[in-house]
Order: structure tokens, then C-alpha cells, then sequence
């Protein structure tokens, strides 16, 4: 369900009831945590924090970066953090991690997939989103793309 709206407070208005509180409570983490430099706006239909184009204007489509990006789908809502997935060591912490608190983990490409509230584990969502400043995300970035072109040239 990819949503037309351009703010965030459009976006959050048009949400069920259940999905908004829910959507909210998540991003009132995400925003108490989230380090400097990253900017909260609605991109590809959800709500996203970005590295603004300012920041980092060398993008493969031209688009800022996006860091992490909540969203409320057809069947499920989902809170995507696209830090962890830039490497294996992170990624495998992070489920790791996730399946300590003993909720049940749900991923996708670069998402983790909930049904309610109490499905996520809202203190490592935190500190996920705590644990990569603007300037190591960016860093990553540049050491995955330059991987690529390696790839690519092989």
C-alpha cells in the first residue's frame, strides 16, 4: 500500500487508528534516537529518514539516501533499516539481537515486518537506528558501491 501522501502528518492521518498509534509509538523512537544530520520526510510512499542530497548529492538515481523508513502495507507494517543490511556482521548481530527478546523476528529485504506494537522490540529498534551516525552510513555507502564497480568491472 504505497501512500500518496507528501508530509508526514498527511501520512499518519491517513492511517487506521491502530496502525497510526502504532506507526507513531515507532517513530517516537526512531526520532528520540535517530543522530544528527538525517531528515524526517515522506519518500517512496512512506515515511523516511534521509540523508538529505545536500549532505551526499552523489546518489545512483538521484534520490537521498535513505537510512531507515517506516511503513504500514496491505497485510503488515514495517520498519526498514537499510544500515544493517549493508553488511553481514551487522545484519547477523541485529537478528541475533531480535531473537533474544523473544519476539518473533520477521524480515524482508531490508525490513522488519510487524502486525502490532508488541510484536517489535522498540529498544533495539532504537539503539539500531542510535548505532550508525550520518558519517559511518555514508561511509558504508561509499565502501558498497566501490565494491560494486569492482564486481561489475570483473
Amino acid at each position: 500500500m504505497r501512500s500518496d501522501a507528501t508530509t508526514v502528518e498527511e501520512y499518519l492521518a491517513a492511517l487506521p487508528d491502530d496502525r497510526r498509534e502504532a506507526i507513531d509509538a515507532v517513530r517516537a523512537v526512531i526520532l528520540d534516537r535517530l543522530p544528527e544530520g538525517y531528515q524526517e520526510t515522506v519518500n517512496w510512499g512512506m515515511i523516511t529518514y534521509e540523508v538529505p542530497l545536500e549532505t551526499f548529492p552523489n546518489t545512483y538515481n538521484k534520490q537521498p539516501l535513505m537510512f531507515a523508513a517506516l511503513a504500514s502495507q496491505k497485510n503488515h507494517m514495517a520498519v526498514y533499516l537499510t544500515g544493517i543490511y549493508m553488511s553481514d556482521e551487522a545484519r547477523e548481530e541485529f537478528e541475533a539481537a531480535y531473537r533474544a527478546t523473544g519476539k518473533r523476528l520477521d524480515v524482508g529485504k531490508s525490513c522488519v515486518r510487524f502486525r502490532k506494537l508488541d510484536d517489535l522490540p522498540l529498544e533495539l529498534i532504537g539503539d539500531t537506528v542510535a548505532s550508525l551516525s550520518l558519517e559511518d552510513f555514508i561511509g558504508r555507502v561509499e565502501e558498497v558501491d566501490s565494491t560494486r564497480k569492482v564486481q561489475r568491472r570483473k
